[in-house]
């Protein structure tokens, strides 16, 4: 069984850069294809960035573009969200997302592309 589980979540001031990771387990692909969404109180949930869907490359919202970069450690089936310059507005839960990359068109910026997601961990942007 697939896990995802995030971490780095917290209490942030405005203006600050912060990290976030996701490990996951059960047997899914080092390089699958995997993606951060937050949701913020009240509002669907939204795509950040993501990974994999095409070798390596990564693709950022272009709202996003600016403040958040995703990376990944294979050898640690490890992926990573750093945030900068992060604002009130930027308070959220963030998720991690994976999938095992069987489809044969993909919207990479939609939860319907991702099987698995995790807990969530909360970012609270203090101002």
């Amino acid at each position: 069984q697939v896990t995802l589980v995030e971490s780095g979540g917290g209490l942030v001031q405005t203006g600050a850069s912060h990290k976030l990771s996701c490990v996951a387990s059960g047997g899914i692909s080092s390089t699958a294809p995997m993606a951060w969404f937050r949701q913020r109180s009240g509002k669907e949930r939204e795509a950040i960035a993501a990974t994999g869907w095409f070798g390596d490359g990564k693709m950022i919202k272009n709202t996003m573009r600016d403040r958040f970069t995703i990376s990944r450690d294979a050898s640690k089936y490890t992926l990573y969200l750093e945030m900068n310059d992060l604002q009130p507005e930027d308070t959220a839960v963030y998720y991690c997302a994976a999938s095992e990359g069987r489809q044969t068109s993909v919207s990479v910026f939609e939860t319907r592309e991702y099987e698995y997601w995790g807990q969530g961990t909360q970012v609270i942007v203090s101002s």
